[in-house]
């Protein structure tokens, strides 16, 4: 989609044709669009309904918000479960404290739509495209206090008590991502961050684990947060109020939604031995395992890592976790390449 596009949708041609396919069944689809191309412009047409149906897609992560809100296919694919944005939301508001919130790099614009419920959020990102679809998405989010702006985010002077940047739309090359290939680079984000003292840049899962110790310095932790064992996200604070002594190197924390519970690194932790399979097996949540909390995990179910089964754990006492889908084991038998298929 691009500008002129979601113009179109937004004028009252396209908010009726809009209108007349999201109210009709999927399976009726077919004689609705022959009935609005005769009455409609084709590219109008296919225009809504492709945004039917990213709104169809879009409903699995924003619920009923999905239908009232405009997407793109990277941006439904970027966006986190709404819970995540919530979850995050309820963070700043119990542990950073701040009003006055700079969004930059909006991504799917879905976190700047939530931190606009309760704060003044400016948004600000280079892609006109995103910034418009943000401002059309505000009566579908209640209207939060979010001022979108298009503008060169390196350029723009930043006001806010913390600062949020999403780094999840990466505009190098294709490929293995890289923390540099993003646009802006990831080192000039946690600067960014830094310099201000209070905020939280927001990557892909794999993303922190580039990045040396030294490049951190400053933040207080790196969170990974799955929603319904899913792996969504990974997010760098900065300026939490923590009660621990100050470190170069950051927490490493996992935390599991919508049950919000978190596995929190223990400093100086052996690495859980490695055992025969006992009776019961663990399957760490994925959150654990992008956090590389895997042997604090073993810690709390008192178990080892299963020998040549990756972050398996097992024991002999079943111990119920959050952080884990737990099997009973019925029996073990050896491994036999051939008959696995």
């Amino acid at each position: 989609m691009d500008l002129e596009t979601l113009r179109a949708l937004l004028a009252d041609e396209g908010q009726q044709v809009l209108a007349a396919l999201q109210a009709d069944d999927p399976v009726g689809e077919a004689a609705t669009v022959a009935g609005l191309l005769r009455e409609h412009p084709a590219a109008l047409v296919s225009a809504a309904r492709e945004q039917v149906r990213l709104r169809r897609r879009a409903a699995a992560k924003y619920g009923e918000y999905a239908a009232r809100l405009y997407f793109t296919p990277d941006s439904v694919e970027l966006s986190s479960h709404l819970a995540v944005c919530e979850y995050k939301l309820d963070r700043v508001l119990h542990e950073v404290g701040v009003v006055l919130i700079d969004a930059m790099c909006l991504g799917s614009g879905a976190d700047a739509l939530v931190l606009g419920w309760s704060h003044h959020t400016d948004a600000v990102d280079a892609d006109p495209l995103t910034v418009e679809i943000a401002r059309a998405n505000l009566p579908g989010m209640h209207d939060p206090n979010l001022y979108p702006t298009c503008e060169d985010v390196t350029e723009f002077d930043s006001q806010g008590e913390a600062v949020f940047i999403d780094l999840m739309r990466r505009d190098g090359p294709d490929g293995v991502p890289d923390a540099e290939t993003y646009d802006p680079p990831l080192s000039w984000a946690l600067d960014r961050v830094r310099t201000t003292g209070y905020g939280w840049v927001r990557l892909a899962p794999g993303l922190p684990g580039q990045v040396p110790p030294t490049g951190l310095a400053g933040a207080d932790e790196v969170e990974w947060i799955s929603h319904e064992g899913r792996i969504q996200e990974a997010v760098v604070w900065f300026g939490l109020d923590v009660q621990r002594t100050p470190s170069p190197v950051p927490v490493r924390r996992a935390t599991v939604l919508p049950s919000g519970a978190s596995l929190v690194e223990r400093r100086n932790l052996s690495a859980p031995d490695v055992r025969p399979i006992g009776r019961y097996l663990y399957v760490p949540d994925p959150a654990v395992v992008h956090a590389r909390l895997v042997g604090e995990l073993a810690r709390e179910v008192a178990g080892g890592l299963v020998e040549g089964g990756g972050s398996l754990l097992t024991s002999d006492e079943l111990h119920r976790t959050p952080f884990a889908a737990v099997y009973e084991v019925g029996d073990a038998l050896p491994l036999d390449g051939t008959r696995i298929p």
